[in-house]
């Protein structure tokens, strides 16, 4: 078995990256219900290895999947109402108020109507076992996440850090814990039928030769189940507040940086532990995804630290992460785990190296390579093929937009390193570039194969704080033009699955 096989499973495949969020539905965000299934059919008629998703963890304020109240759980805006009807849990006339034609996600909308839903849903539920063989697999996570929501309920959403005291100290929280029981229950049985309902998808996926890649955020949001219930893992002062919060330094994209405010791990007391939070985590993580995209990589050779209170990223400073000891640990523990690193920002010696001893497949985006005459980015200066290539990632423009956008310089670099076949149009051209590099994996987003521009399909703009993660793809997005052109290429790259 060469490296590359070793490390994703396959040599030299192709995937799509399609969040859940972004599926069709007439519920206003996608689900795990048929279009999910359909997308599954859809990447197996394109002769796709690997399907992406983005964090399936809840969102929150600022609706993003990479600062959740819960790094271990589902959300429950991806259980399909379709399917609860199907088990009697819910009527046509729970359904009407749920449907929508809004083609954007409207995350107040779905706070306001999919709980109740589910409310109504829970109350016809009767246990089962399944259900019961759930709740006893997964206590030592699923108690603490129910008293959390059940806590967070009856306090109207606030911070944890503004609970009364016997709720804000985990100890005492858990010795009153029955006083919450029956609203512990429906967060309970929520986790449950997202699980549920996901292994279906993955499991069809597997079927039909479809490897799912997930995506685990490095860090935790701060208003979080994660740091209520392990506070000493995290850099917080006697109130539980951060002393320093994650951010990225002013570069030239951002004279003011990035001021992300998560909280800080506590690395000194994670090693002397033999990193076991990190392991629940990981092991969690591949209970439900094939391959693992672990987000901001480079924060575990160095992490960039901002004092709390501050209202720009100018004034943090670098610090030594974990390095490979943690990822040693990892890998003594699940040997035939399958990791990629997201390698991108601010890459120094020390990531490079880390990247290197790791042995895991890095990425290479088109829109970083025509800016320099030799970019690394520029898949004829690829070093080696244990690498994952995109021509646009969930975070940058779409690829039409970026093309529209670049100065003469880097638009006559891309004419040169890139050029257009007859009749064909920029992103293709960009998307044929990247799946003919020697990469081992190629994944395109959607939007590009659907041609979007960034007014259509852009998903984040890192550096503004609303109105991200509501791109959602058309009802009839597979048209037979489609599925046919991205096969050919598929096939003429000598990718197909």
């Amino acid at each position: 078995m060469n490296n590359c096989e070793k490390n994703f499973g396959f040599i030299h495949k192709s995937g799509i990256l399609m969040p859940i969020s972004s599926l069709p539905s007439p519920y206003g965000i996608g689900t795990f219900g048929k279009a999910a299934f359909n997308f599954v059919d859809f990447l197996e008629e394109c002769r796709q290895t690997c399907w992406q998703v983005l964090p399936l963890n809840p969102t929150s304020y600022g609706d993003s999947p990479y600062q959740s109240p819960a790094s271990i759980a589902g959300n429950p805006y991806f259980i399909d109402p379709d399917l609860l009807k199907k088990q009697s849990l819910l009527t046509d006339e729970d359904l009407i108020e749920l449907k929508t034609t809004e083609q954007r996600i409207d995350y107040g909308r779905l706070f306001n109507t999919r709980y109740p839903m589910l409310r109504k849903a829970y109350a016809r539920f009767t246990p089962t076992e399944d259900y019961e063989d759930f709740c006893a697999t997964n206590t030592s996570w699923l108690e603490d996440y129910a008293l959390f929501m059940a806590l967070k309920v009856h306090y109207g959403f606030r911070q944890w850090t503004l609970w009364q005291d016997e709720h804000r100290n985990v100890t005492l929280a858990r010795t009153h814990a029955s006083k919450f029981e029956a609203e512990m229950g429906f967060w309970k049985w929520i986790q449950y039928e997202f699980m549920k309902q996901w292994k279906a998808v993955c499991d069809y996926a597997h079927t039909k030769g479809i490897s799912i890649i997930g995506d685990m955020p490095i860090y935790v949001a701060h208003d979080s189940m994660d740091v209520w219930r392990a506070p000493e893992q995290f850099l917080l002062d006697e109130n539980y507040n951060p002393t320093v919060v994650a951010g990225c330094p002013p570069d030239a994209y951002s004279e003011d940086g990035q001021l992300w405010g998560n909280p800080i791990y506590n690395w000194d007391l994670m090693k002397e532990q033999g990193f076991t939070w990190w392991i629940d985590r990981v092991e969690k993580s591949f209970a439900i995804y094939d391959l693992l995209r672990i987000d901001h990589f480079r924060g575990f050779a160095g992490y960039y630290t901002i004092p709390f209170g501050d209202t720009t990223a100018r004034n943090g400073h670098w610090n030594a992460g974990p390095g490979i000891e943690l990822f040693r640990t990892i890998r003594s523990v699940f040997p035939d785990a399958k990791i990629i690193a997201e390698d991108l920002g601010f890459i120094t010696e020390d990531v490079r190296e880390l990247l290197a001893d790791t042995d895991f497949p890095g990425m290479k985006v088109l829109q970083f390579g025509f800016y320099d005459e030799n970019s690394e980015y520029l898949p004829r200066m690829f070093e080696t093929d244990n690498c994952i290539v995109y021509a646009s990632t969930h975070d940058s423009d779409c690829t039409r937009s970026w093309f529209n956008s670049l100065d003469d310089n880097a638009r006559a670099r891309f004419k040169r390193e890139c050029p257009r076949k007859k009749g064909q149009s920029v992103t293709y051209a960009a998307i044929e570039l990247a799946m003919n590099s020697r990469a081992n994996l190629a994944i395109i987003a959607m939007q590009d194969y659907l041609e979007l521009t960034n007014e259509q399909g852009r998903m984040n703009v890192p550096s503004r704080a609303e109105g991200n993660w509501s791109w959602r793809v058309g009802p009839r997005y597979a048209t037979k033009k489609l599925k046919e052109g991205i096969k050919e290429l598929t096939i003429c790259t000598n990718r197909a699955k």
